[in-house]
């Protein structure tokens, strides 16, 4: 019996490792993925602020913060009514009070 254990503890320790190196492996194939590493992406954004208006400079091409702000309202004035998202909030806000009065009646 104490032979068992012995080896069954060593199985769950190995394995743990196991896992753990493979989460390392894993780790440093997503970063080298994303392209951490390149050193052609590590300057590729830069901001300057000068006043109250905002540059940047994003692979080379200059944007500014009034293209930022244009680009903003117009996704504003698109996503102004988004069926999913209404009808995700009402049922939210109903599954919400439902289980709080379920709750409250079995605290009762």
């Amino acid at each position: 019996m104490k032979m068992f254990m012995l080896k069954s503890l060593g199985v769950a320790a190995l394995m743990f490792i196991s896992v753990l190196a493979g989460m390392q492996l894993a780790n440093d194939g997503i970063h080298k993925m994303k392209g951490y590493e390149d050193p052609n992406f590590q300057n590729a954004v830069s901001i300057n602020e000068t006043d109250k208006d905002l540059n940047a400079i994003f692979l080379g091409k200059d944007i500014s913060s009034h293209d930022i702000e244009a680009k903003k309202k117009k996704l504003e004035e698109i996503s102004a009514f988004n069926f999913f998202s209404s009808m995700g909030k009402k049922l939210s806000d109903g599954l919400s009070g439902a289980s709080g009065k379920l709750i409250k009646k079995i605290t009762e």
